[in-house]
């Protein structure tokens, strides 16, 4: 006896559908951060100072001019990478982006790095903050070299699991704005409180990120069991 799995209704493929949402949830997590980095190139463009004066920028520019487009742009590509619609419908441009989206990332995690080791110390935050973008800048950087060899070696997984780490990490500007707001609202300003809040922003993005690498990892192993038994049947 042979079984045939049923036919899945086709769907329709608009933009949207195809592409799915996921892409678009992930860049409005950055839109704050985005807009608030845009307004301080245009004031170290020499235009108008819409956000507070910040003379560590100001002194050194180019280290933090190199981390907000690439940030930006990496945010961006980096989404579109995660849309599973969209590698299956052009994996060319998955694989021509992703070489871009390694090098975006890397840009953004050493001047990270950069900054914190050299410009003064951000007012208000402390020691902890320090070793919080010390340990997470490397952790960017360590996750797309790890997941960069991963796909040179044929590991698909593993790349999967090294980027979402590494994008993960990125947005942790984004996450920084509600961690920030409700420390500050619940516990009050202090140098203590903003250094959790900031740390609290990243720790909470890896922890969604390896929910969802786990959750990945246990549906491919459903989907193999699926299709061991299937053959199964159909060869009995």
């Amino acid at each position: 006896m042979t079984v045939h799995p049923a036919a899945r209704p086709t769907r329709s493929t608009g933009p949207t559908r195809s592409t799915g949402w996921v892409p678009f949830a992930l860049i409005a997590v950055v839109v704050v951060p985005a807009i608030a980095g845009s307004l301080r190139l245009v004031e170290l463009a020499g235009g108008s100072h819409a956000l507070p004066a910040n003379p560590r920028m100001t002194a050194s520019p180019l280290p933090v001019v190199i981390h907000i487009i690439c940030a930006v742009l990496y945010a961006v590509l980096g989404a579109f990478q995660f849309s599973s619609g969209f590698r299956r419908r052009r994996p060319g441009w998955h694989r021509t982006s992703g070489r871009a989206v390694v090098g975006l990332g890397l840009a953004v995690a050493f001047s990270a790095l950069w900054m914190t080791q050299f410009y003064p110390r951000q007012p208000g935050t402390g020691e902890l903050a320090y070793l919080f973008r010390l340990a997470f800048g490397s952790g960017m950087a360590a996750s797309i070299i790890l997941g960069f060899a991963a796909i040179r070696n044929g590991d698909v997984a593993r790349h999967v699991a090294w980027m979402t780490r590494a994008y993960a990490l990125a947005l942790g500007a984004g996450t920084q704005v509600f961690t920030l707001g409700i420390g500050k609202a619940v516990f009050g300003t202090g140098e203590l409180t903003t250094d959790l809040s900031l740390g609290a922003g990243w720790v909470i993005n890896l922890a969604v990120a390896e929910y969802v690498i786990r959750r990945r990892g246990r549906s491919r192993t459903i989907s193999r069991r699926t299709i061991k038994a299937t053959a199964k049947v159909g060869s009995s």
